[in-house]
């Protein structure tokens, strides 16, 4: 199908004008409104989302902003692009059907049009007349007038079953292709569902309740978390901005609705956005107990800053000092923004220290983020096994340095973003084969406050779930260095 480009104007205005009004060049230099702010500004995520790897929760705020989008628009520009990047392996099957060309063949605009309209239809309140009629205007705007009449047929095919009735349609059947069921109906790829389901313990050939359970939470909003910085604020102060206290970490809180920076404590960099588990895990390492100094911590990985955040605080407290390492520059400074004190940009696997320098040690490591899916959906649809293989090196150099850094008697805690067990169990299992100086902590005990935290892989190492914990798939590992 033929897609002409769209233009911001629909006919070319008179040169010059009456007196008090622009002249045609001023007037064409004048970008136009979209008729449609939030939805065409969800329509420009999605698409540099697809074609320049933009990261949605990085870039539809600015968009919002920069719009001037606010209260019931921001909302809807939020959940059409979130709700359509969670959605998509399931409305690109449901497109399938509908559509008689390849979806890989449509232009791009149109492409992403269509699943706009379909999460509409399919799975928010908006009726679908208005989901249909929109779609077709948002595709005139920015693809012009021919493909309307195509995106119009297909949605209104669409609309014709809920998602339940089309989901029965497009997914194999459950008896026979258990994986691939749940992979259509929780948009998931199939290698995800099979990593998760591995993780957890259970055959892709089964029933498979708790890898559901999982499919399910990723495709749930989160909540907005929040961490302080120790002895620069305190979970109460947040209690007393409008949070709710978190369930288990000390210096967590709950943000139901609002912006974050609208709190002081964030606005002033004394707290910041930080995942529960992920301060549970910087927390672990500052709580098990070392024999003999404990006055130089690293942070290994440090970037975006976080961990390094809560971390740093944690080590003044304790008398201590925490030095940041992360390779990239841009992400060292984010770290510099997060008040970490000590940051330098080095390769952890190169380091800029002696060895033995450090008492406590975090290897946060880069990795597929697929612990993180509910907060970054499009990374089920950007990654694919061969990037675990690529990041799993990586991940056990990582580890080694984290090991050699560490002092005799010291700890290291090894932390992916990632359930999968070629990134967590196997890493430790590859670094530590044949070393016989590191003792496997048992983590979930450091950690004795929050239950069901023992991973099947091995009972010594934390694996938080969404489905469990409400958090994101963080793994950990605590390992000591022999005295």
């Amino acid at each position: 199908m033929g897609v002409t480009s769209g233009s911001g104007h629909r006919g070319r205005p008179a040169a010059g004008g009456r007196a008090g009004q622009p002249g045609r060049d001023q007037r064409r230099r004048t970008p136009r409104r979209p008729a449609d702010p939030p939805r065409r500004a969800a329509l420009d995520a999605l698409l540099a989302v697809s074609d320049r790897d933009a990261y949605a929760n990085l870039l539809l705020p600015q968009l919002i902003a920069q719009r001037q989008l606010a209260g019931r628009d921001a909302a809807l520009a939020t959940e059409l692009c979130y709700g359509t990047l969670r959605g998509q392996g399931s409305y690109d099957a449901v497109l399938g059907i509908c559509c008689d060309r390849d979806l890989a063949s449509l232009d791009p605009v149109v492409r992403a049009v269509l699943r706009l309209g379909t999460h509409q239809l399919l799975a928010t309140r908006i009726q679908p007349h208005a989901a249909v009629a929109t779609s077709v205007d948002l595709v005139k705007e920015a693809a012009g007038q021919r493909p309307a009449g195509f995106v119009n047929a297909v949605l209104r095919r669409v609309a014709s079953r809920d998602l339940d009735a089309w989901l029965d349609i497009a997914a194999p059947a459950r008896d026979g292709d258990p994986a691939g069921n749940l992979a259509v109906r929780y948009s998931h790829p199939r290698w995800v569902v099979e990593a998760f389901a591995a993780a957890l313990g259970e055959a892709a050939d089964g029933s498979m309740p708790g890898t559901e359970a999982m499919l399910a939470a990723d495709n749930e909003r989160p909540a907005v978390q929040l961490c302080v910085v120790p002895g620069l604020a305190t979970k109460d102060e947040l209690v007393a901005a409008g949070c709710a206290p978190a369930r288990w970490s000390a210096f967590g809180a709950y943000l139901g609705t609002g912006d974050p920076a609208a709190i002081p404590a964030v606005a002033e960099g004394r707290a910041g956005v930080q995942d529960e588990a992920s301060q549970l895990a910087a927390a672990a390492l500052a709580r098990v107990p070392l024999a003999g100094a404990d006055s130089r911590w690293l942070d290994l990985c440090a970037g975006p800053g976080g961990k390094a955040r809560l971390l740093a605080g944690l080590a003044t407290g304790a008398g201590a000092r925490l030095l940041a390492a992360e390779v990239r520059e841009h992400r060292a400074r984010l770290v510099r923004s997060a008040v970490v004190p000590w940051v330098i940009t080095a390769d952890g696997r190169r380091p800029a220290w002696r060895a033995a320098a450090f008492d406590r040690v975090i290897a946060d490591v880069p990795c597929s983020g697929l612990g993180a899916l509910r907060r970054r959906p499009e990374a089920r649809w950007r990654r694919g096994p061969e990037d675990v293989s690529v990041l799993s090196g990586l991940q056990r150099d990582l580890l080694h340095a984290a090991l050699a850094a560490v002092r005799p008697g010291g700890v290291v805690a090894y932390v992916t973003c990632s359930p999968h067990p070629a990134e967590t169990a196997e890493v430790v299992a590859a670094v530590l084969a044949g070393r016989d100086d590191v003792t496997v902590l048992d983590a979930p005990a450091v950690l004795a406050e929050v239950p069901d935290l023992r991973s099947e892989a091995d009972g010594r190492y934390a694996q938080f779930w969404p489905h469990r914990h409400g958090t994101d798939a963080i793994f950990l590992a605590l390992l000591s260095r022999s005295a």
